[in-house]
């Protein structure tokens, strides 16, 4: 799989249990007082945040991506929805790069 397929896949999960984070364990260990939620959700958000820096690291620097665009998407992961937002980026990349 190349670096930026890696990155796109990485960065739909990593973005899906981000927002199962925010939006479905904090609610339930808040809301119901179940704190177990949000344990298992961010051990495997955590898992999959370590997956996507090290896939981003290595689309950095087999494309050769100045500092600029990697802390851009570094900050995609940080914001809810952002690494929806970076896969339309990196899909036109991808496309062009297999041209």
């Amino acid at each position: 799989m190349n670096a930026l397929r890696q990155l796109r896949w990485v960065a739909f999960l990593e973005g899906m249990s981000f927002l199962g984070l925010l939006f479905i364990a904090m609610p339930v260990k808040y809301l119901l007082g179940q704190p177990l939620a949000v344990k298992v959700a961010g051990s495997v958000h955590g898992l999959l945040f370590l997956l996507f820096m090290s896939s981003l690291f290595r689309a950095a620097s087999e494309h050769g991506w100045p500092a600029r665009r990697s802390f851009a998407a570094f900050g995609a992961s940080l914001v809810p929805f952002g690494t929806f937002v970076l896969d339309r980026a990196l899909r036109r990349e991808e496309q062009r790069v297999g041209d």
